[in-house]
């Protein structure tokens, strides 16, 4: 237990109070425009919300951010990078891959089953939604590029990969939708592989800079082969499922009619994708080819155990498999959609 560590459970939780405070605010105001009690498909506002649009677009910028920021949307996003390094490799994970979701579960819950995606179409709020998830898309990016601590660069790129999700939900059509729910499951599997890549690495060898890694992946073949095929998933290479979810969210935004939106998200998607193989694929390169005349006997490092290397192994295979058979998960994401659209 350290004073860093005590300042980033500290930041945590002053973020999380005030998204949180955002977010009731938001369900306070829609209070007496609707039945709040339950969610329902298509929203469940009632006719009187119409005459008072203003008061309901408030309303639900209030949730998105409140919602977004466990999710790490800009600017509600440095409790992410701060946290990330002082917890534990399982604890990183499980803050990447799953807790960050429950931001995007609520960002759903809000758009979809309480309001519609008809009221917020084509006015501020979606417009303001979008330009937040583009910056926090290539903002994270840049900052995991230059970023040289392991564990920081993941959670700098996690900030960046879910504000994707944020980004294909803001377009409000179905076929970005469905490419969003997609990236939420290829995302956990990816990051929770990449996190405990780097736990198994920081364990075993006490390394935590990427510029320190030079022929880890000689005397740690598995973790860092499955950190690679990970890294494939977030830079969205097929056949990996991460191109599949990505491939939808650019083809939602060309038809969504979102004006500069429209080809702005799909460039800054692109650009973000080689940001992406900048910062994760000099780990495979310095792993498996440090340069000649490198002794890897000298280092004195062994591989994880297979209660360490099964896991990773069992999720790169369903990132794989998902993405060369995708079927596997398009007919529920389907479903959701139909529900919806």
């Amino acid at each position: 237990l350290t004073h860093q560590a005590i300042m980033a459970a500290l930041k945590y939780l002053f973020y999380s109070v005030a998204g949180a405070f955002s977010a009731l605010f938001g369900i306070f105001l829609l209070s007496d425009y609707g039945g709040l009690g339950e969610f329902k498909p298509g929203g469940i506002l009632l006719p009187v919300a119409e005459g008072k649009k203003e008061v309901v677009l408030l309303a639900i910028f209030l949730m998105i951010m409140g919602f977004g920021t466990k999710a790490g949307i800009f600017p509600m996003h440095s409790w992410l990078p701060t946290a990330h390094p002082e917890a534990p490799a399982p604890a990183s994970a499980i803050l990447s891959g799953i807790i960050t979701k429950m931001g995007i579960l609520g960002v759903i819950r809000s758009i979809y089953f309480v309001a519609r995606p008809q009221i917020l179409r084509g006015t501020w709020v979606q417009y303001a939604w979008m330009t937040l998830a583009l910056i926090t898309v290539f903002m994270g990016s840049m900052m995991a590029y230059r970023e040289q601590k392991l564990k920081k660069r993941l959670a700098y790129s996690t900030v960046s990969q879910v504000s994707y999700i944020l980004f294909g939900l803001s377009l409000l059509n179905r076929t970005a939708f469905t490419g969003a729910i997609l990236h939420v499951i290829f995302h956990s599997l990816a990051k929770d592989t990449l996190f405990m890549g780097a736990g198994a690495v920081i364990r075993k060898s006490g390394i935590r800079r990427v510029d320190e890694l030079k022929g880890i992946g000689r005397v740690m073949p598995v973790t860092i082969g499955c950190f690679t095929l990970a890294s494939f998933t977030l830079i969205g290479i097929p056949p990996t499922g991460g191109f599949l979810s990505k491939w939808d969210i650019c083809m939602g935004a060309l038809a969504a009619g979102a004006g500069i939106f429209s080809w702005a998200g799909p460039a800054v998607l692109l650009v973000s994708a080689l940001l992406t193989a900048g910062y994760l694929l000099p780990v495979t390169v310095k792993g498996f080819f440090p340069g000649e005349g490198f002794d890897h006997s000298s280092l004195e490092i062994k591989e994880a155990s297979w209660k360490t290397t099964l896991p990773m192994i069992i999720l790169v295979l369903l990132t794989l498999g998902m993405g060369i058979i995708p079927e596997i998960l398009l007919g529920p994401v389907n479903v959701l959609s139909g529900m919806i659209w």
